[in-house]
């Protein structure tokens, strides 16, 4: 058995090797403290572009990740480009698949806004276009044109009558081929025509006979005249309205002439509207004999011509940082939202929000990997997106209903965001260990050590790290003798005489402790027995059990 001496149980630190009186002198910046090896990991892992070099922080809690993670990709984030933006707009060929459209960071608003501004100047311009001389003037012809050929057909087959001694009525029943009297224009009475010989009724029915298939021929002819004329009105309305709205809808066309997905949107919408010029035509009001009972106009929908701006980077400063803090499914892949009208959900593509993945696309993705295996359908979604380089946002419960239900399936947008899971070392391995997909998806381990060496060097950083915590909550000062104190807490942290604690989140609560008695003290900056009370303390407050197990131990309990 070895006799141990006081100096193996506590290597104490000495003050004196402080070149300052308290932390109000230290001016050195503080990085992060004793994770070289998380570091270069990290350096490595962000910097690497290729398929599958995703990130896996982990590290005990309270080590520095998300700090790390955070100045890291601040400082590089910033320094690169600023996404797109994502819209979603109508399909007119398939309205259940909206189509996502790219644009520049910022042209998401722009393009919303000339969209709805595109619309009301049409809505403006086509019924004025309908009220102009022009379009009445060539209506009119069409419409004479029409009516002279009409009268055309009813006058010669009247003429055809009248030598053949009938004529054409036209009445409650109908247009009437009836036989006339010879020696006058007056038609035979039902009488008249009985008391003529057999002859002549024959010759009369059977001329009667021929002029009704003359009649109903005309009657053909008139149907076919009028289907080329309403043809030939709405080739007019078409060409009238074609003329209303060309010209906004080219100079979109002009101002998106880059991008190939607004240029198809713009044309379907073109198309459109020209199928639809009932709706951008002048409406009365229909009227109620009721004036209390006025009834309320429907407006046409136009909400097919609107922009859903599901991501818009406008204020975003080089690549987006996202961390979620509560990774479902809905906030990492959006949803479709619903609205209740008339007792029923009803959805269209303007009700599509956005997800975090979206948010992230093109920047860094922080999720806690605790979180993610909580909520079910998350983590299989988003190893789906990463594999597949896309983002959809799906029903995840149309699988497990009994009753499959029509819905939207929004286009696919193309995924860029590098993904980083902060974790224990027990998730890591057990990723590791039982997910064969986790390899090749998360291939960077950035493993954050819970403790360094003792060094000198080690040593000044633990008091830059003090100063600064000190500095930013606005705590007491520390003297050196304090700052002696908190680095031999942080070696009983680590549980070893040459090493320290990298657990700087238990290191800022005995500062913050300290700061407590020092303050009850009245003292003006922290010192060493302020430390020792604030440890001393800190046991005490969660010792109840301990101290029972010690008592039951010394008077023989147990």
């Amino acid at each position: 058995m070895m006799k141990l001496s006081p100096s193996d149980l506590y290597r104490e630190c000495e003050p004196g090797q402080f070149s300052f009186a308290t932390t109000e002198d230290v001016t050195t910046p503080v990085g992060t403290i004793g994770q070289e090896r998380a570091l270069k990991s990290l350096d490595f892992g962000l910097e690497v572009d290729s398929q599958g070099f995703n990130i896996f922080a982990l590290g005990e809690a309270g080590t520095g990740k998300m700090t790390t993670l955070m100045t890291m990709l601040n400082d590089k984030a910033s320094k690169e480009k600023v996404p797109d933006d994502w819209c979603y707009v109508y399909n007119f060929k398939n309205p259940d698949v909206p189509i996502a459209v790219p644009l520049e960071p910022g042209h998401g608003q722009v393009f919303r806004k000339d969209m709805d501004d595109c619309v009301k100047a049409i809505r403006l311009d086509i019924p004025k276009a309908f009220e102009s001389k022009e379009y009445e003037k060539q209506r009119s012809k069409i419409m004479e044109e029409f009516q002279q050929k009409q009268n055309e057909l009813f006058s010669k087959l009247e003429q055809e009558a009248r030598e053949k001694g009938f004529s054409i009525k036209r009445g409650v029943a109908g247009i009437l081929i009836v036989p006339m009297k010879k020696e006058a224009e007056e038609p035979l009475t039902p009488d008249e025509f009985a008391k003529l010989d057999e002859k002549t009724k024959k010759e009369m029915e059977k001329t009667g006979k021929s002029l009704q298939e003359r009649l109903n021929e005309v009657f053909r002819a008139v149907r076919d005249t009028e289907k080329f004329v309403h043809e030939m009105l709405g080739k007019l309305e078409k060409a009238i309205a074609y003329d209303a709205l060309h010209p906004h809808i080219e100079n979109l066309k002009t101002k998106y002439k880059g991008n190939d997905k607004i240029q198809r949107f713009l044309d379907d919408a073109r198309e459109d509207i020209l199928s639809h010029l009932d709706e951008f035509k002048t409406t009365e009001e229909p009227s109620s004999p009721l004036p209390f009972m006025k009834m309320p106009k429907q407006e046409p929908s136009f909400v097919r011509f609107a922009v859903n701006l599901i991501v818009d980077n406008s204020q975003t400063k080089g690549a987006p940082i996202i961390f979620e803090s509560n990774p479902t499914y809905l906030n990492l892949f959006g949803r479709i939202e619903n609205k209740l009208l008339y007792g029923m959900a009803t959805t269209d593509f303007t009700m599509i929000r956005a997800g975090s993945v979206h948010k992230a696309n093109g920047g860094y993705l922080i999720i806690d990997a605790q979180e993610l295996l909580r909520n079910v359908f998350s983590y299989e979604a988003l190893k789906r997106a990463v594999k597949n380089r896309e983002i959809r946002i799906e029903d995840v419960l149309e699988q497990y209903r009994m009753i499959s239900i029509a819905g939207m399936k929004p286009d696919a947008i193309p995924l860029s965001t590098k993904v980083i899971l902060k974790g224990s070392p027990y998730l890591y391995y057990l990723l590791h260990n039982l997910d064969p997909d986790y390899g090749q998806l998360f291939k960077v381990k950035a493993d954050f050590d819970s403790r360094m060496e003792r060094t000198e060097e080690n040593i000044q950083k633990y008091a830059a790290f003090i100063a600064s915590c000190q500095k930013e909550e606005g705590l007491l000062p520390v003297d050196r003798t304090g700052v002696a104190a908190v680095v031999e807490y942080g070696s009983r942290l680590a549980d070893q005489q040459d090493k320290l604690s990298t657990r700087f989140s238990s290191i800022a609560d005995l500062i913050r402790e300290s700061h407590y008695w020092a303050k009850k003290d009245g003292a003006s900056f922290i010192r060493a027995d302020h430390v020792r009370v604030a440890i001393e303390e800190k046991v005490f407050r969660v010792n109840r059990i301990e101290e029972r197990l010690r008592e039951a131990t010394l008077d023989d309990s147990i």
